[in-house]
């Protein structure tokens, strides 16, 4: 039975009396703080999905706002093609989520049986911009749509679903981008790699256009078992279409995967564009009122996900890796690592005691500050917690070009934190770029 349902504390049981119409059935869906469970409401015996949220999760790793603008999104969007959220029930231990149940599961467990004809994969894209063009028309950007967030309910219509990692117009910034990395490696748009701002519509545009490929071919247009070839390729847009695509659909995905995101293909052009047009049928969803002020934001706030965690880890650092956008000072790094925070700083500070017992070290929460015994080094340790498990570090120097303690750093303490490095499973970090 489910953990749900069979707390050990009796918190779960209490869970459920205080949710009252909703019976919690089997594990849908897991993420990196919630699961998704299959309900049903007991009235009126209605298939729901429920997303249980921990609030310990959410409190510890900073994400309150995030959940919030989550619901907040949600509860305004009212299409078709967009999974609704029917209410939101909290306890003190979790934030519970009831959303339309999607009955036909995810888009991506139907396209890993076998690409879609080119008829069945317009019909889905379609479903998609009406959906997509919808949500830019209400300042909201998806920004992480995948097979995997596409929902495919009983009639085998598609539904976008997670709009956990979504931004608003007002977390567009002076320039008018948005600069919160997000997206999952495969559908990234070369601009977010290039780290130098992005204009939301854009990005999502790139993603469709990743998805349509997916749909037609069966498989991803850029793809690498080692991720920084991977990225290249994304960066340089060079793709290859298979040999069923038909002249119009190979134009049509030039312009979504287009890499200039200014020449890029918009959504009023999409709906315009002949391949798209075919059997097209506009739909014109209820217009509620939906303002993006309302919404809370934190502009700082971390975006949990693939990309993230890979931008990240030292073994991808992409600053090097485009000159025109390397704006990186020389002496900032960060890293993932899966360590203790205190032992992090434990391990640092005994090598620095053993190699210098003058440097002086001042230690204060998960951070620490080393000052070698002339002034003549100055080390900044900020340690931030990403999951339950993982951590990101980032080290600050200040140092003189020659000197014992330059020598320390390079020797001694940068090898010390590198040796902390997490390693994502299967992957060779040897393989990858430096730190710069």
């Amino acid at each position: 039975m489910d953990e749900i349902m069979t707390g050990a504390s009796g918190e779960v049981s209490r869970d459920v009396e205080l949710l009252g119409k909703y019976e919690l059935g089997k594990v849908i869906g897991n993420g990196a703080f919630a699961k998704v469970y299959h309900g049903r409401n007991v009235r009126t015996g209605q298939s729901v999905a429920i997303k249980a949220i921990s609030k310990r999760k959410v409190v510890k790793g900073g994400f309150t706002a995030h959940v919030k603008r989550e619901i907040s999104i949600m509860s305004r969007l009212r299409h078709p093609h967009i999974v609704k959220l029917i209410e939101v029930m909290a306890t003190k231990a979790k934030i519970y989520f009831v959303m339309e149940f999607a009955k036909g599961g995810e888009l991506f467990t139907k396209i890993s049986k076998g690409r879609f004809s080119e008829e069945l994969s317009r019909r889905y894209f379609q479903q998609l911009i009406s959906a997509v063009g919808y949500c830019h028309s209400r300042g909201v950007f998806h920004r992480d749509l995948k097979p995997e967030n596409l929902l495919l309910d009983e009639n085998w219509d598609l539904k976008i679903s997670d709009f956990g990692l979504s931004a608003v117009k007002d977390q567009v910034r002076a320039d008018g981008l948005l600069h919160t990395l997000c997206g999952t490696p495969a559908y990234v748009a070369p601009e977010i790699l290039a780290k130098k701002g992005y204009d939301g519509a854009n990005v999502d545009i790139w993603s469709c256009g990743i998805i349509l490929f997916v749909l037609n071919a069966g498989y991803l247009p850029f793809n690498d078992s080692n991720l920084m070839a991977m990225y290249k390729k994304i960066y340089k847009g060079v793709f290859r279409c298979p040999k069923w695509t038909s002249p119009d659909l190979k134009r049509f995905l030039d312009r979504l995967l287009d890499t200039n995101p200014e020449t890029r293909i918009t959504i009023d052009e999409i709906i315009r564009d002949s391949w798209f047009k075919q059997g097209y049928r506009e739909i014109n969803p209820p217009d509620y009122e939906f303002d993006a002020k309302d919404l809370e934001n934190n502009q700082n706030e971390k975006c949990l996900n693939a990309f993230d965690i890979i931008s990240f880890s030292s073994g991808f650092n992409l600053s090097g890796l485009f000159s025109d956008y390397n704006d990186i000072s020389a002496n900032a790094e960060r890293f993932l690592s899966a360590e203790n925070p205190d032992k992090i700083i434990q391990r640092v500070e005994e090598v620095a005691k053993r190699e210098d017992d003058k440097m002086l070290i001042i230690k204060k929460n998960w951070g620490a500050k080393f000052v070698g015994r002339h002034g003549n080094f100055v080390l900044l340790i900020l340690i931030y917690r990403l999951t339950d498990d993982l951590v990101v570090v980032e080290t600050k120097t200040k140092k003189r070009e020659v000197g014992p303690s330059r020598e320390i750093w390079r020797d001694k303490l940068r090898p010390e934190l590198l040796s902390m490095i997490y390693q994502p499973e299967g992957v060779n970090c040897r393989d990858a770029a430096p730190l710069t």
